[in-house]
């Protein structure tokens, strides 16, 4: 899988407010450095996180984080999939419609292909 691009629109609010990202991107460094759960791991805790809290823009950051981090497109359907019991069918639904989205953009297409 070829290094997802970053979003337009993460790059212009970092543009305009670059403390503000600075520190909140330190933020999740120091909270994943602090316990055994690796860097993939912890974007796809947080992406089923961002699916129950019906977050679009969570979701799709966190998608886009967790390939960049070297999860596959297979787990993180998987780990959308197991919220059904959990959160619901619609609202696991709404989330793997806005996954689908990332991917079907290009922001995380496959190499060779």
């Amino acid at each position: 899988m070829s290094a997802p691009s970053t979003p337009p629109f993460y790059t212009s609010i970092s543009k305009q407010f670059p403390e503000v990202i600075k520190a909140v991107e330190n933020l999740g460094i120091t909270l994943r450095a602090v316990g055994p759960i690796d860097e993939k791991t912890s974007h796809l805790i947080q992406l089923a996180a961002a699916a129950a809290m019906h977050s679009e823009g969570a979701v799709c950051s966190h998608t886009y984080r967790a390939l960049q981090a070297g999860a596959s497109p297979e787990e993180i359907s998987h780990t959308l999939l197991l919220l059904i019991s959990t959160i619901g069918f619609p609202q696991t639904m709404a989330a793997i419609s806005w996954y689908q989205q990332i991917m079907a953009k290009g922001i995380a297409d496959k190499q060779g292909t």
